[in-house]
């Protein structure tokens, strides 16, 4: 059972998007909630009830999330539904996927992923790339209707097709014993990062095999947009034209791990040059490796704030870009600014501990 929440329809909505849901739902059993009223009834314990009951062996709550973001990029219901989300844990083992469709070029990347940033943090699974969006004109889908041997429209509802039946047939297999990767650029000495990934470890040992990867003395080229053909010929062989640590060690590593966590100080209100440049450089690897069965999770220090705006950063280019799977609460996001001072923070390790049973997937 999929259930819809549909968004954006103070100004009449979207006819082009009551399109594509129609063709993407057809033949599957749905329900369309179209206030956030019904949503929040829909989300307590008597309306679960009454949802999963309507398809018998149904264990988890299937949310499509369908927003209909006006030129102007405001949607109130998006708003409404953002606060309640901040505040409230969705029921276990909810899954959820997005549709987004603009009246313009603008808002339709921003608001999904604030959408699966504020649902991901109320517990919500998302599989490896769940959002198909649409802007006004559709130029976005340029590229793939030309591969389809499509129109741009076509190519915008085969995706949403696509894009629920991801939903509705996602299962998260358990892992007896995870094969953690964990990446950093940061100074063992002073980073308050690296002492809370520390922490979270302590949780982790011999539970799990953990490898670590620094990639900050290490010399990371950015990637400098060879074409199409060149970056999948390379990535054919686990390789890259620049080569280096990104393709000696990175690579290798990732292609082994069961779950990748990023630790990631803030600089500048995003990730640090070395970790962007790491992001852009797995398009190699990704054009010939699936991803989803990955798990991407990220520990974010903030020296003031800003923490949400590097856990979006990495919802776009590792959940929503490389396809990695987002498991429940996949951010553990503190602020420390004086070297060390993390170590003084109020119940860090305890929240620590509750991020390792999560990963070693413990109740």
């Amino acid at each position: 059972m999929i259930t819809v929440v549909r968004l954006g329809n103070a100004r009449g909505g979207s006819a082009r998007l009551d399109r594509v849901l129609t063709a993407a739902l057809a033949g599957r059993e749905y329900t369309i909630i179209d206030s956030i009223g019904e949503f929040l009834i829909a989300v307590n314990d008597q309306g679960l009830k009454e949802i999963l009951t309507m398809t018998p062996g149904a264990k988890s709550l299937r949310l499509l999330f369908a927003v209909h973001v006006p030129s102007n990029g405001f949607v109130p219901e998006w708003q409404e539904l953002m606060a309640w989300l901040m505040d409230h844990d969705l029921p276990k083992g909810t899954v959820g996927a997005v549709l987004v469709e603009g009246e313009g070029p603008l808002f339709t990347k921003g608001i999904a992923r604030k959408l699966i940033f504020s649902a991901n943090k109320a517990g919500c699974i998302f599989p490896g790339k769940p959002l198909v969006e649409a802007t006004g004109d559709l130029y976005n889908f340029n590229t793939l209707a030309k591969i389809r041997g499509l129109d741009n429209y076509s190519a915008y509802e085969e995706s949403a097709i696509n894009l629920v039946e991801k939903l509705e047939s996602f299962s998260e297999a358990k892992i007896e014993r995870p094969k953690i990767l964990a990446i950093h650029a940061s100074n063992r000495r002073t980073s308050n990062s690296l002492m809370l990934w520390n922490m979270l470890k302590v949780g982790l040992v011999g539970r799990a095999e953990i490898e670590e990867i620094s990639i900050r003395n290490g010399e990371i080229i950015d990637c400098r947009g060879c074409g199409f053909d060149t970056c999948k010929h390379y990535g054919e062989n686990g390789e890259c034209f620049y080569g280096g640590l990104v393709v000696e060690k990175v690579y290798p590593a990732i292609m082994e791990c069961s779950h990748l966590v990023l630790v990631c100080p803030n600089y500048n209100d995003s990730v640090g040059a070395n970790m962007s440049a790491m992001f852009n450089r797995l398009t190699a690897l990704f054009y010939n490796n699936d991803f989803s069965d990955k798990r991407i999770y990220s520990l974010i220090v903030s020296g003031y704030s800003g923490s949400e705006l590097l856990a979006e950063q990495i919802i776009g280019a590792m959940n929503l870009n490389k396809g990695f799977m987002l498991p429940p609460h996949f951010a553990m996001m503190e602020t420390a600014n004086d070297p060390r001072s993390i170590i003084d923070k109020a119940g860090v390790c305890e929240r620590a501990e509750v991020m390792a049973r999560a990963m070693l997937g413990i109740e």
